[in-house]
Order: C-alpha cells, then sequence, then structure tokens
C-alpha cells in the first residue's frame, strides 16, 4: 500500500508540475477519509532552489536521504534537460526501484529517470515537444508521443503539466480504487479520467514544402476536401500517369496522397468542431468522411478522441454583448 511519497526537485522546477504532485499526494484530507501520505519535498541540489519562474525560490530541508524511505518517487520537470544531473541522485531512483519502489516523472522530469537507465526497454511517455529528442537521447526506450501516461510496472512516464495530474490520479485509482480518486478529483475540480491522449493537442500547422510540381494540385486539393478525390483524377489534373504522380507526391510532401488528404480533412474537422455549431454528420460531409462514424473512426485513429469528446474540450462558445454585460454588471 502507498504511503510514503517524496517529490525530488533540481533546480530550476517548474512550481506548476510540483504543485501537482503536491495537490494529489502532499495535502492531508483526513476531513473527508481519504488517505494521507508521509510526503516531502527533497531537494537535489541544496536547501535552496530557485525554480523556472523569475525570482521565485523553493527551500526545502529534506535531502535525497529522504529518498530511502519513499514508496513513490515523482520527478517533476525542471528548466533543464541533460545538463548534469547530480550522480547521487541517479543513484539514489535506481536503488528504489530495485527495493520495489517506484517512480513517476512528470513532463521533461523524464529525462532524469532516462539518464538513471530507468527507461531501457520500457514504453514511457513524454510532452510531445519532446518526444523525438527523448527518444534519440535513449534508443533503448520506446517513446509514445500520443498517450497521456504510461505505466511499465515501477516506472510511471507522464506527458507534458496537466497529464501529471492524470498520471497521479491513476496511481491512487490503482493502489485505493476508483472511489478514491474520484472523490480527490472533485477536490481539484478536474475529471478523473480524461478521454483520449495528448495527439489531440499537438499543432498540426499545415506542412511547408518546396512542391515544385504538385503544388497547384495541392491547393485545389485542400479546396475541395469534400469530394471524393482519386489519384487518377489527382494525377490528370497535374498532367502525369498516376504512378509518376504518386512518386512526386510523396518526393515533395514526405507522404501519400491518401494521407496528406486524411491530415487535412481531420484538421478541417477540426476547426469545425471548435468553432461552429454544426452537427458532426454535417462537419463529416463538408470535411469529405462521408459519415459521422466514419469520421469518429479517423479521429480514433489520429487523435485518439472522439469528434464529441474533442468538441467538448476545445469548443470556442461565443458570448453575446447581452450576457457579456450580464455578466459584468
Amino acid at each position: 500500500m502507498l504511503k510514503n511519497v517524496a517529490a525530488v526537485l533540481l533546480d530550476g522546477v517548474h512550481p506548476f508540475e510540483l504543485g501537482v504532485i503536491c495537490e494529489v499526494f502532499g495535502l492531508d484530507r483526513s476531513d473527508a477519509g481519504l488517505p494521507v501520505y508521509d510526503f516531502a519535498a527533497v531537494s537535489a541540489e541544496g536547501p535552496d532552489l530557485a525554480t523556472h519562474v523569475p525570482g521565485m525560490t523553493i527551500s526545502t530541508p529534506f535531502g535525497l536521504e529522504r529518498l530511502e524511505e519513499a514508496d513513490l518517487i515523482a520527478v517533476p520537470a525542471a528548466g533543464r534537460i541533460r545538463e548534469g544531473y547530480p550522480p547521487e541522485l541517479l543513484d539514489a531512483l535506481r536503488r528504489a526501484v530495485d527495493r520495489g519502489a517506484r517512480v513517476l516523472s512528470v513532463c521533461s522530469g523524464v529525462f532524469v529517470l532516462g539518464e538513471a537507465g530507468l527507461l531501457d526497454g520500457r514504453r514511457c511517455a513524454v510532452h510531445w515537444r519532446y518526444a523525438h529528442e527523448l527518444a534519440v537521447a535513449f534508443p533503448r526506450t520506446r517513446v509514445d508521443p500520443d498517450v497521456l501516461y504510461v505505466d511499465e510496472g515501477p516506472v510511471i512516464t507522464s506527458a507534458g503539466t496537466a497529464a501529471g495530474i492524470d498520471a497521479c490520479l491513476h496511481i491512487v485509482r490503482t493502489e485505493h480504487g476508483s472511489e478514491v480518486a474520484n472523490a480527490i478529483a472533485r477536490r481539484m475540480v478536474v475529471p478523473p479520467h480524461r478521454d483520449g491522449g495528448q495527439a489531440q493537442y499537438v499543432e498540426r500547422p499545415l506542412p511547408i514544402a518546396p512542391c515544385d510540381t504538385v503544388g497547384g494540385v495541392l491547393a485545389w486539393m485542400e479546396a475541395h476536401l469534400d469530394r471524393t478525390l482519386t489519384v487518377e483524377e489527382l494525377a490528370a489534373r497535374a498532367h502525369m500517369s498516376p504512378r509518376t504522380f504518386a512518386r512526386r507526391f510523396q518526393q515533395e510532401t514526405g507522404t501519400t496522397p491518401y494521407r496528406w488528404l486524411l491530415s487535412q480533412r481531420v484538421l478541417l474537422a477540426q476547426e469545425l468542431l471548435e468553432q461552429t455549431d454544426e452537427t458532426v454528420e454535417s462537419i463529416a460531409g463538408r470535411a469529405g468522411f462521408g459519415n459521422a462514424a466514419a469520421m469518429r473512426h479517423q479521429f480514433m485513429k489520429a487523435l485518439g478522441t472522439t469528434p464529441n469528446a474533442f468538441r467538448r474540450t476545445f469548443r470556442v462558445r461565443s458570448v453575446s454583448p447581452l450576457r457579456a454585460s450580464r455578466r459584468s454588471a
């Protein structure tokens, strides 16, 4: 049973990521019948630490020796990546896993686990911005850039910032059941479980490539996403044979005509879900999916969530001047 939790801090620690860990494991909620953990914020680099926020510092009396008794060691993001982590910290993390403790990373804190060798042979999560860098730095790990968190035995890794909440609540749910995790989530005013993965949060601007021969066709395709398009039709517009067109398209865009169309249709559907009140069926038609069921299938494959769940998360709701004036009154 999880009883003893330590958050280990490096110079430049991100306050929000640390705050997530403190909020879930560091507060006494015994008044609501919720578990209380023996919690400590532990410094890996002296009693006084700078944070990622200019002018903000953190002081703690606990050093690395406090990690020896922890059942769970959490590593929040810090202001540096792969810049000389203390060897004593890496040794303490390895000893913790060897004796059966668990380790958790939030956002770029995963690089600390990687330097300790704890990611080797394991699947892990990280903020999508760092996915490539992590995969290059630690080729023996399997980086999943789409998920919010990964639980691989004693090593739990989470994506950026708020995904740390998801991972922490997952640990509570595993230890104490859904009722306890849901109660903590209600106190935090967050969902106990979020639909989908971080793929839905990744910025996906239209790729800009030097398209010498298919550029005109790309513009036409983007303007006619609602139509059923074939390689033969597109090749004819480019005045090429289908085989030559497919080869040139791959060379100049880095993908196939089908995949390019699919990605642009998903982008258009995302925009319409965010900014309009159109039904999912209508949006599916405008974006070229044909029907809502087909769009749902492609959304799940591309983003890990459904169109309705995406709309609930990202919907841009306009406020009329009358309602705005009433709110300010």
